[in-house]
């Protein structure tokens, strides 16, 4: 396989303090995957690292600064056909934030909505890979929530994640 080029990407669980996760619905109008249920995403901008554009995704995307993250995993997918031009590669985030209530959503999505994991798991009943990929997240930040020492999460929010 050749070297190309592809679009770099960051996804932000967001989490109440309380455990309860943020879904977004995405606008009717979007080009790929209207009216599926999400969490934050967006891509990574020139100049800009995983970090940084995770930061700015949650701000532009739900209007509140992050407390913490922890890295979840990595994601590999095709937004649309499986052409290099539709190739992402991101790192998914598991974040929280202080106010549930103080989130304001902008025009790409319709609706928010702070839901259980188990009525998270409900409500991400469709069969698409977009609701299949949300389902994983949610799976992965919920065991990882549990496993992961406070110790390292405060490390990461004192510290960040970039290496330089």
């Amino acid at each position: 396989m050749s070297v190309g080029r592809f679009i770099c990407g960051v996804g932000a669980q967001i989490r109440a303090r309380d455990g309860r996760y943020l879904l977004l619905r995405r606008s009717a109008d979007k080009d790929y995957a209207p009216g599926v249920w999400e969490s934050v995403t967006g891509r990574v901008e020139q100049g800009e690292g995983f970090e940084e554009a995770l930061h700015r995704e949650v701000r532009e995307e739900i209007g509140v600064a992050i407390e913490d993250a922890l890295v979840i995993g990595t994601t590999h997918f095709y937004r649309g056909a499986p052409r290099p031009e539709n190739e992402l590669l991101g790192l998914v985030f598991l974040c929280t934030i202080a106010d549930p209530d103080a989130i304001c959503i902008e025009a790409e999505h319709a609706e928010a909505r702070w839901l259980t994991a188990a009525q998270a798991m409900a409500l991400l009943d469709a069969q698409d890979a977009s609701t299949a990929w949300t389902r994983r997240v949610i799976e992965r930040a919920e065991a990882l929530s549990k496993l992961v020492p406070a110790e390292q999460v405060d490390f990461f929010r004192r510290h960040g994640f970039e290496l330089g």
